[in-house]
């Protein structure tokens, strides 16, 4: 089995404290090939060395005794409805719930706190058909490799927050944190161009909210696609009431 580390900046942070669910999900399948499903054990800490464990199939994030994430390949079975246009998605982000009421609003992909080229500041609302959130996403610069392209865990992390707007706000006293997030990327992304990013809800299950989002290119290219599980848990778990 191989090994390796990597630290989670505070840049990238979802709830105060911890590592973007999407973001941390997307390091750790990135020592996997293709589809991976990751499943968050424990909050990832900040500014923190973590320790990988991988093979060809499975990978695990580990801080200390504690695992954090386990990752596996994995096919995704999921078709993604229509998107909007860039257009419609601006109209459909002038409604987001996040801009009145967010439980993290300094999260790294969805946090109304963050500033232009620091984060992904997607932010998704109902488009006119109550079927979808979706968002226009422009990713800039600093988010893509030698090649200009975006790289791969923030595409994850993107696919993370749109997926959950499916499917909140969570009970009064309650907030949703990501439990599980499978994802297929199918082409690049470059920086600097114009896409969509939709989600939409899939099942309910008792405290657990399935979900699907996708990331289309301004052209209505599939860049990606995801399915996430989303856990409602007490709020006071992140310092709130």
């Amino acid at each position: 089995m191989a090994a390796g580390r990597f630290v989670i900046s505070s840049r990238y942070c979802g709830p105060p404290g911890s590592g973007n669910g999407g973001y941390v999900c997307g390091r750790l399948a990135a020592y996997l090939r293709g589809p991976a499903s990751v499943r968050l054990k424990a909050p990832p800490p900040l500014e923190t060395g973590l320790d990988v464990e991988s093979s060809d199939a499975e990978a695990r994030l580990k801080s200390g005794a504690n695992v954090i994430a386990e990752a596996r390949s994995a096919e995704l079975d999921l078709e993604s409805p229509t998107p909007p246009s860039f257009a419609e998605a601006e109209e459909a982000s002038k409604a987001y719930i996040g801009f009145t009421q967010h439980p993290f609003p300094g999260c790294f992909v969805c946090g109304p706190q963050r500033e232009m080229g620091d984060g992904l500041r997607i932010f998704p609302g109902w488009v006119a058909s109550g079927s979808m959130v979706a968002s226009p996403w422009v990713p800039d610069a600093s988010l893509g490799d030698d090649s200009n392209k975006v790289r791969s865990e923030f595409l994850w992390a993107a696919l993370d927050c749109t997926s959950g707007f499916a499917v909140m706000p969570a009970p009064q006293g309650k907030a949703m944190v990501l439990g599980e997030l499978g994802v297929r990327i199918d082409r690049d992304l470059p920086t600097g161009e114009k896409c969509v990013a939709l989600g939409w809800p899939l099942a309910f299950d008792g405290r657990k909210r399935h979900c699907g989002s996708a990331i289309f290119s301004g052209s209505g290219d599939l860049i990606a696609i995801a399915r996430a599980t989303w856990i409602e848990v007490e709020s006071s778990a992140f310092g709130g009431q």
